[in-house]
C-alpha cells in the first residue's frame, strides 16, 4: 500500500480543498473557471490564493514524502501543447473542466456533469487506444 500513499493523501486534500472552497464562499472549485477569472482580473485574492495553493503542491509533497514528485512525459512537446490547447477547447466547450465536473458535479449529482464525465473519459480512453495503435 506504500505506492499509493500519495495519491489518496493528494486525493483527500482534492476533496477537502473543493468541499472547503464550496462551504466557505458558495462556488464550485473548477480549475479551468478560476484560472480564467484570475487571468480576466476577477476576484484576485481569492483566485490568486486558490492557484498559489495548487502551485505549491509539490512543495507539500516535499515536506509530506522527503523528495519531488516523479512526473514523466514520455510524448514529444508538441504533442503535449497540442493536448493543452484541445483541454482548453474542451473546457470551455464543455462549461468546465474535470475538476468542476469531475469532483465537485458528481458529489452534486449534476446531471450536466455525469454527461461530461462520461464523454471525457470516453474521449481518453478513445485518445490512449488510438496513440497505442499509431505506436506514439
Amino acid at each position: 500500500m506504500n505506492g499509493y500513499w500519495a495519491s489518496l493523501c493528494g486525493g483527500m486534500l482534492i476533496g477537502l480543498s473543493a468541499a472547503a472552497f464550496l462551504l466557505l464562499d458558495g462556488r464550485i472549485a473548477g480549475i479551468s473557471g478560476i484560472v480564467g477569472r484570475l487571468l480576466l482580473g476577477q476576484d484576485r485574492s481569492l483566485n490568486g490564493a486558490f492557484v498559489l495553493g495548487l502551485l505549491l503542491g509539490p512543495v507539500a509533497y516535499l515536506g509530506a514524502f522527503g523528495d519531488w514528485p516523479v512526473v514523466r512525459i514520455a510524448v514529444p512537446l508538441p504533442l503535449v501543447i497540442l493536448a493543452g490547447f484541445l483541454v482548453g477547447f474542451g473546457t470551455r466547450m464543455g462549461s468546465g473542466c474535470t475538476s468542476g465536473h469531475g469532483v465537485m458535479g458528481l458529489a452534486r449529482l449534476s446531471p450536466r456533469s455525469m454527461a461530461a464525465v462520461a464523454t471525457f473519459m470516453a474521449t481518453g480512453i478513445l485518445t490512449v487506444t488510438l496513440m497505442r495503435i499509431a505506436g506514439l
